[in-house]
């Protein structure tokens, strides 16, 4: 594998998101990522989204992505554009989502190895609720995405598994009260690291994150017909094998760093 790294930031997304809506991003966030802008431009006829559906599968590399690509088939098939993503170090959970959600590097936000505490920058919710938006977050408990965003005036849907959030997600697609809803899945990233990146229950976790974002897709194409929506599959950072057999990641080395987003547009009618 060559030893290149890729070029857009993650950095990037917290500009996009609050562009995408038609809102100043603050001066300290890194620049929007034009690339998703101008096909945003395209299928949504020059007009911004007024939905925004953000789903955050953990540990997934560009590498898999590379060798396995049929596993993303679902995910592909649900989006306009996949961009190759360059995360931030260390390349572990919570300095990744930090970096997503506020838009500046650790140094900047604060959080600089794996712990949890509550981010006092301006992040991408902060933003959007003194514009008056409505922000919701679903998330299994004690992960980085339950805390780190906390003390906010958004509303936080955190359940002990997997197909809760899920469950609840879909819920709240179908109330449609919410203009930014973020949801996270850790099934990949529990799995490789007890497993390994390319075991088979690993590999099966990849193909349900994927059938998973699908899902959303078409489901929000049912019940937002009314609104113009940006969702995008956002992994935070990547991963690569250790001894015995299991994963790991946090380094700065490609498969660790180098990661693969999606994003799809859908025009209201």
């Amino acid at each position: 594998m060559a030893n290149v790294n890729n070029s857009i930031p993650i950095t990037s997304v917290a500009a996009t998101i609050l562009t995408a809506f038609g809102i100043e991003p603050n001066h300290e966030m890194h620049p929007a990522n034009d690339i998703v802008l101008e096909k945003m431009n395209k299928i949504l006829r020059g007009e911004k989204a007024d939905r925004v559906f953000m789903f955050n599968p953990d540990a997934i590399a560009l590498w898999l992505y590379q060798k396995y690509t049929a596993l993303f088939t679902d995910a592909v098939c649900a989006s306009d554009l996949q961009i190759p993503m360059l995360s931030v170090m260390p390349s572990v959970t919570p300095v990744c989502f930090a970096s997503i959600y506020s838009g500046v590097m650790p140094d900047k936000h604060g959080i600089q190895k794996y712990e949890k505490p509550v981010l006092t920058v301006e992040t991408v919710f902060d933003v959007l609720i003194k514009n008056g938006k409505k922000c919701a977050i679903v998330s299994t408990a004690k992960d980085s995405i339950s805390c780190i965003f906390l003390n906010r005036e958004m509303d936080y849907y955190i359940y002990e598994t997997m197909d809760e959030v899920n469950e609840k997600a879909r819920e709240l697609i179908d109330k449609d009260e919410y203009d930014l809803i973020v949801v996270y899945n850790k099934s990949y990233d529990y799995t490789m690291h007890k497993q390994g990146p390319e075991a088979e229950a690993s590999l099966n976790e990849i193909k349900h994150n994927a059938e998973t974002y699908k899902a959303f897709e078409e489901q929000i194409a049912k019940k937002w017909p009314h609104h113009n929506t940006m969702h995008a599959f956002c992994p935070d950072h990547g991963c690569h094998e250790i001894d015995g057999d299991c994963g790991s990641h946090g380094l700065d080395m490609p498969e660790d760093m180098n990661i693969i987003h999606m994003y799809g547009f859908l025009a209201k009618k």
